[in-house]
């Protein structure tokens, strides 16, 4: 899984708004001061916009302001919001589109790419956009991994039933 350039952009932007709540931040502003092509920042405020994470204004002070929380919006929903889900393998299915992958109940590697895959999930719902850009907050990971069966990984990766 690659963060976008598009992701990291919009994600810089965002913490522009955060850092005036209260007020519009006008789109050429927040593109220049982080180092956003403009074309590409009109393109991700639209984006934004249509995600409902910003609120567009129109007008000679016009611009852009959160629509969202800052304290509630994890990174999670923010990069998933800009890029869509967070897929490290086509093992589950995560968009829809085709179901789960037809060897995911004999693969030997699908609990460990759909635990990574929790695993991320979970460390980008730890924190908020806020206690990244306004608290300088970062999540870390204290946890240790340890091996287990493959009918135990299985159920912890989402694969499988549960034991009766």
């Amino acid at each position: 899984m690659d963060i976008s350039r598009k992701t990291d952009y919009a994600l810089r932007m965002l913490a522009a708004l955060v850092n005036d709540p209260d007020g519009v931040v006008s789109v050429r502003t927040a593109a220049h001061e982080n180092g956003v092509p403009y074309s590409f920042a009109r393109s991700i405020q639209h984006d934004l916009a249509v995600a409902g994470i910003v609120e567009n204004t129109r007008g000679a002070s016009g611009g852009m302001r959160l629509a969202v929380d800052p304290h509630e919006t994890t990174l999670l929903q923010l990069v998933e919001a800009v890029q869509g889900p967070i897929i490290l393998a086509g093992c589950l299915d995560r968009d829809g589109e085709g179901g789960a992958c037809p060897k995911r109940a004999t693969c030997h590697f699908s609990p460990v790419w759909c635990n990574a895959e929790n695993l991320l999930r979970s460390f980008f719902s730890s924190v908020t956009l806020y206690d990244l850009v306004a608290r300088g907050l970062s999540p870390v990971f204290e946890g240790s991994f340890a091996l287990a069966d493959e009918k135990s990984a299985r159920l912890a990766a989402g694969i499988g039933e549960e034991p009766r």
